[in-house]
């Protein structure tokens, strides 16, 4: 199945979207399935789409047909569409989904706007850093070395760096890249994974962020499970199986055991136990509790913290593009007047 499990969010979205639209107008699921395997972007979805219409036409329900691919289609999803079927509902909970993918989409690209420009940059610096570090500072080692002048502490710091590029550069990279690999690989092993996600969460900055999509998708997540009918410990049970930081997932799993001792979210937030999430939650958590509109409050949730991100990514790349150029612009003006001093100098000795 992993083979045809591959499809992209927009893939997911855009099928929700139409399926909620052509159920809704009173065309079967068989039909509506069968329907958008036509329309279906790439080819990965739609093979998916083939088989889950065989699935159905077969005698499988929507969620069961869906289930056997889960690189595609989430436990959050999975257990949205059969609770619908469960119960009758199965148009309003596409409906849902359907808002739920395009908030989550929405909020992805936020994600990706504000990394994408630091991203390019450094990346960018990295590797003229690296072409300049390899091919035109050993050239400048014979040059210099060759003026009969003495050479400004700049220039004196720049041979340097270029001497050790020129007997070690390669390696020098070459080792970067494989320390690299080797720590990407290494966030992977589930014990370093989990402080490699503690740590991300903790950094200055990005961590608030981080923490902030995080929150905003989780409470977003709960509050329309329970909107759509599932219970307080399904929902949870499902956000565990759902949400991929392990920090957050530790603190599902702590919510979950609170639930099945007869306790409630609120006096677990309150333990003290969950340093990533802001006072704010638990207290939002404990009117929706004693009110009985839980899930009005974990959407209220969402939209708050999804309104922090808009504006963290608005001052982020505000705040972060003048660092960067201003820290662009000292290693440039270091490394011209490294070059132009001695060039001077030996100018000025000359007319001499």
């Amino acid at each position: 199945m992993t083979l045809f499990s591959r499809a992209s969010f927009l893939d997911i979205l855009l099928f929700t979207k139409h399926l909620s639209v052509m159920v809704k107008s009173g065309i079967t699921v068989a039909e509506s399935v069968k329907s958008l395997k036509h329309q279906a972007k790439t080819g990965a979805f739609k093979r998916i789409l083939d088989q889950v219409s065989a699935d159905i036409e077969n005698g499988d329900p929507l969620a069961k047909a869906l289930a056997k691919y889960p690189q595609a289609f989430s436990h959050f999803y999975i257990n949205l569409i059969a609770i619908g079927e469960e119960s009758g509902v199965l148009q309003e909970n596409l409906d849902f989904l359907s808002k739920q993918l395009s908030k989550e989409y929405a909020l992805r690209k936020k994600v990706q706007g504000v990394l994408l420009y630091p991203a390019i940059v450094l990346t960018a610096a990295f590797v003229i850093s690296a072409l300049v570090s390899i091919f035109v500072l050993p050239k400048l080692v014979n040059l210099f070395e060759s003026f009969d002048v003495v050479l400004p502490l700049s220039t004196r710091i720049l041979l340097s760096i270029a001497h050790v590029m020129q007997s070690h550069g390669v390696i020098i990279f070459v080792t970067i890249l494989a320390a690299s690999i080797f720590f990407r690989v290494l966030a992977f092993v589930p014990q370093i994974r989990k402080w490699y996600h503690w740590l991300f969460l903790s950094m200055p900055i990005i961590g608030p962020f981080l923490r902030n999509v995080y929150i905003s998708s989780s409470c977003r997540d709960l509050g329309m499970m329970l909107q759509a009918g599932l219970s307080i410990t399904r929902a949870l049970r499902v956000e565990y199986d759902t949400i991929n930081n392990l920090v957050f997932k530790e603190y599902v799993k702590s919510l979950q055991l609170s639930i099945a001792r007869g306790g409630t979210l609120s006096g677990e937030l309150l333990t003290g136990n969950f340093s990533k999430i802001p006072p704010l939650v638990s207290k939002m958590i404990e009117v929706g509790e004693g009110t009985g509109k839980l899930e009005e409050s974990l959407l209220y949730l969402g939209d708050f913290f999804e309104e922090e991100i808009d504006n963290t990514s608005k001052n982020f790349s505000t705040v972060l593009e003048p660092i960067l150029l201003l820290c662009i612009g000292l290693v440039v003006a270091f490394v011209a007047l490294a070059i132009i001093s001695p060039i001077y100098s030996l100018t000025g000795s000359v007319h001499r």
